[in-house]
């Protein structure tokens, strides 16, 4: 029987990296689609691509993709963003669906961690999907602390996907990242336990 794939979506700066960390931590494969988002600015073919549409100006003095300058065009021009996203998002799903394949026998769940899963039409790959959620305050204070955004930036990263509402009615789970880790991970772990139980073969 192969793992359920468990999809994570939410708010941004809600902590959806910090519940992936905890399930990680209790042996799942997580297929991280920011991290894989960034390998694949370092293919060759995918730089190519980008200093074709946009120019050298995408490029930092070392030669490498600028992701600050690309997320500003992306941002600026919901064209551009999916232009780059028909590039970008074929090279994640394969190289997620190899690191899922690749899996142990063994692993209790595979974890589909992308903000822009519904966005993409990809919640049918998933078992279940869990929405991590925190208050806006708490929030834009994170993303302020740990990304130097401004309430602005935060706006303009939110409008670019779907409403939370609708992601919070898509979702089967709620996770509330509100207080502190070990409540977190409690909710976690307790989830995690349910869905490799509601996997399981029904007797008879």
């Amino acid at each position: 029987m192969s793992p359920p794939v468990i999809g994570i979506i939410g708010a941004i700066g809600a902590g959806k990296s910090t519940v992936c960390s905890i399930l990680r931590d209790c042996g799942c494969v997580v297929a991280d689609s920011d991290l894989m988002s960034r390998e694949a600015l370092g293919d060759v073919k995918v730089r190519q691509e980008l200093v074709d549409w946009w120019g050298r100006t995408v490029l930092s003095p070392d030669g490498t993709l600028d992701r600050g300058q690309i997320a500003r065009i992306v941002f600026a021009d919901p064209q551009q963003r999916k232009r780059l996203e028909g590039l970008v998002h074929p090279w994640i799903n394969r190289r997620r669906r190899e690191l899922f394949a690749a899996a142990p026998a063994r692993t209790p769940a595979l974890i589909f961690d992308a903000p822009l899963l519904l966005e993409a039409g990809l919640a049918g790959e998933c078992q279940t999907i869990v929405f991590v959620d925190a208050r806006r305050e708490l929030r834009l204070e994170r993303v302020k602390r740990a990304r130097g955004w401004t309430e602005v930036e935060l706006n303009r990263r939110e409008e670019a996907q779907w409403p939370l509402d609708r992601k919070r009615q898509c979702a089967h789970h709620v996770v509330s990242n509100e207080a502190d880790m070990a409540s977190l991970r409690a909710q976690v772990c307790a989830l995690l336990g349910e869905v490799i139980a509601a996997a399981l073969p029904k007797p008879g």
